[in-house]
């Protein structure tokens, strides 16, 4: 018997009381409560093989703030169905939700949202139907896997599943215990209360814009579900904000999940940078879902925002470098701080572009840019180079005394409030994002109109920008100011 206790990892999860227990030296009812094993047994961890839960709540769209300093905008969820497979490390996310109504801010006419996700293992997908298709379509998700596995091992019988898996270690905290151990790269740490729940669980994931993100599960009022113990109450926070408040109203215990990868899932489109040269030395840097515009001036080049993440702002240097060799790139223009449109620009600063941004996203960007990023270093946290600002409040000009590049705050717009636009005045270019969205071909017009549109069109007039081309940022290419007044109900003789 001293031979084995000698060799006890006296720090382990499991630790002591456990090992005595397991060895039949000491009766269940001498465990401590809130241990590890006790939580366990409690909530029935070893006998559930996957899990469904339903419930209603709140959901809130990370990354996509309409100021610097507000929280994720809200949206009501009249319907949420997770179904997990543990054995499997799979999940599916059903939702059901529409976006709340805001005090004082224009937006869309709130529509009801039917996103379908899943994850097993390494690949994670959606299925959607497009504009003007008939039936949902597998889009590969694979920037989404770290997220939704966390999903999985942070719900409470993962938590505790995971941590028998993968050598947790255990420490008392306030009547229970705090559990942390690893998956990957990915840490967890969570606390178990003295009634053996689960209570909290927090974890990190890498993003491009806030580096190291800590993931926050609060549970709370756990109830009897047919044998089971599961909380019906659920928040999470990520980034600092809520992104979901959930009341859980019914739960099953060991449904038949089962959960294939269809083959389109694991074949996630390359990153592929195409041009269309606009104007002598002006390019539209098309790819995917966003775009960037590449300006040649005369000693440096200018570009129009760096989207999504490294990747894909690596794949926008690389066709610049390309098409126009042997300049650096000086200035890169970001349209707004929503991280599909900011998650590249840390990667244009290790480049050495100086950031041309509205004087709002300025401190946004350096406070968020001080997270660490340690679970997955990007060139700038590489690097250790400051990033260089110029920022401004209405207009900054760009020009190496032979080509001027205007750029614009569009004021008053209820997507952002610190959002800019490009003008190119000798070549009637306006580059922008999000404001106006061109319909792709076959794609029916929507029932209402866009106010986002309409107050870019009145920026527009504002300004008195002389426009003949709309470089968009996202949908199918360049379109033209009439597509713009035809989208927004002005005639051609409204806008003279």
């Amino acid at each position: 018997m001293s031979a084995y206790f000698h060799s006890i990892n006296w720090k382990n999860a499991i630790a002591l009381p456990t090992v005595l227990f397991s060895l039949g030296l000491i009766p269940t009812y001498c465990l401590a409560a809130g241990t590890l094993q006790e939580a366990s047994d409690a909530l029935g961890a070893s006998k559930i093989q996957s899990i469904a839960f339903t419930g209603t709540g709140r959901w809130y769209q990370f990354g996509q703030a309409p100021n610097p300093k507000s929280p994720w905008p809200p949206f009501d969820v009249s319907s949420y169905n997770a179904a997990i497979n543990y054995d499997q490390s799979a999940a599916r996310v059903q939702i059901t939700r529409k976006q709340v109504v805001e005090s004082g801010r224009v937006r869309p006419a709130p529509v009801e949202q039917k996103p379908d996700q899943y994850v097993s293992g390494k690949v994670a997908w959606n299925l959607a139907t497009p504009p003007g298709g008939n039936a949902p379509t597998v889009q590969p998700q694979p920037l989404q896997i770290e997220e939704r596995t966390a999903e999985i091992w942070a719900t409470p019988q993962g938590f505790l599943k995971a941590a028998a898996a993968h050598n947790a270690v255990s420490e008392s905290y306030k009547g229970g215990s705090k559990v942390t151990f690893s998956v990957g790269k990915n840490r967890y740490v969570g606390t178990i209360n003295a009634k053996n729940q689960v209570e909290r669980v927090q974890t990190w994931i890498d993003n491009p814009v806030l580096g190291d993100t800590e993931i926050d599960y609060a549970y709370s009022d756990y109830k009897d579900f047919n044998g089971i113990s599961f909380p019906t109450h659920i928040t999470r926070k990520q980034g600092g904000y809520p992104v979901l408040d959930l009341k859980v109203s019914s739960v099953t215990a060991n449904p038949n999940v089962q959960i294939d990868v269809p083959a389109e899932a694991s074949n996630a489109p390359a990153i592929t940078v195409t041009s269309e040269e606009l104007a002598p030395g002006v390019y539209y840097l098309r790819g995917g879902t966003h775009h960037s515009v590449l300006i040649d001036q005369k000693d440096h080049l200018v570009i129009v925002e760096g989207p999504l993440n490294e990747a894909r702002s690596e794949a926008v240097i690389a066709k610049a470098k390309e098409l126009v060799p042997n300049k650096p790139i000086r200035y890169l223009v970001n349209t707004h701080h929503h991280f599909d449109h900011s998650g590249g620009v840390r990667t244009f600063a290790a480049e050495g572009a100086t950031i041309v941004t509205h004087q709002d996203n300025k401190p946004y960007y350096e406070k968020v840019w001080a997270n660490k990023h340690t679970i997955s270093p990007d060139r700038l946290a590489q690097s250790n180079k400051p990033a260089k600002f110029s920022a401004f409040s209405d207009k900054h000009v760009l020009t190496d005394g032979q080509r001027t590049i205007e750029v614009h705050a569009i004021k008053n717009s209820g997507h952002n409030d610190a959002f800019v636009l490009v003008y190119l005045p000798a070549e009637k270019i306006l580059v922008e994002a999000d404001a106006y969205t061109p319909l792709a071909a076959g794609v029916p017009a929507p029932a209402s109109i866009n106010p986002y549109s309409v107050n870019l069109y009145d920026n527009i007039k504002r300004l008195k920008l002389d426009v003949d081309k709309i470089a968009a940022l996202h949908g199918p290419g360049v379109v033209n100011l009439g597509d713009l007044e035809a989208f927004v109900g002005k005639s051609q003789s409204a806008s003279n």
